[in-house]
């Protein structure tokens, strides 16, 4: 991954962790890695846990960023959940969620967020 696309991807995911905090959810963990498993967030608001994936693209050419979490993706993620609840049992309800961000310059964006995401 290339040091733009690197840049791309922390400024979508602070400005991600920062609509969550502001709409009451806490964060729990940005960037939580399993071996070769990784979820941009973890959050929880009330007594449910979100597994949050966070998409950011400067440019609209190639589709929306959340049209690029393929299959794979999705796997890993719920690999993740699983792992993080092993881990973590507390956690009874869990909820996957997508946020896309289209940035436009480091002030003018677009995010929108897709809840309860079912795969």
């Amino acid at each position: 991954m290339s040091l733009h696309n690197k840049d791309t991807g922390f400024l979508g995911e602070n400005k991600a962790a920062e609509y969550l905090i502001n709409r009451g959810y806490t964060i729990l963990y940005r960037n939580w890695r399993y071996k070769h498993l990784e979820i941009d967030i973890i959050a929880h608001k009330g007594n449910c846990l979100h597994i949050i994936e966070v998409k950011t693209r400067r440019s609209s050419a190639y589709g929306f960023p959340e049209q690029h979490i393929d299959a794979k993706k999705m796997q890993h993620l719920k690999n993740g959940a699983a792992l993080f609840q092993y881990q973590y049992p507390i956690w009874q309800q869990l909820q996957f969620d997508v946020i896309a961000i289209q940035l436009y310059t480091e002030n003018k964006w677009d995010l929108f967020m897709i809840e309860d995401v079912y795969f």
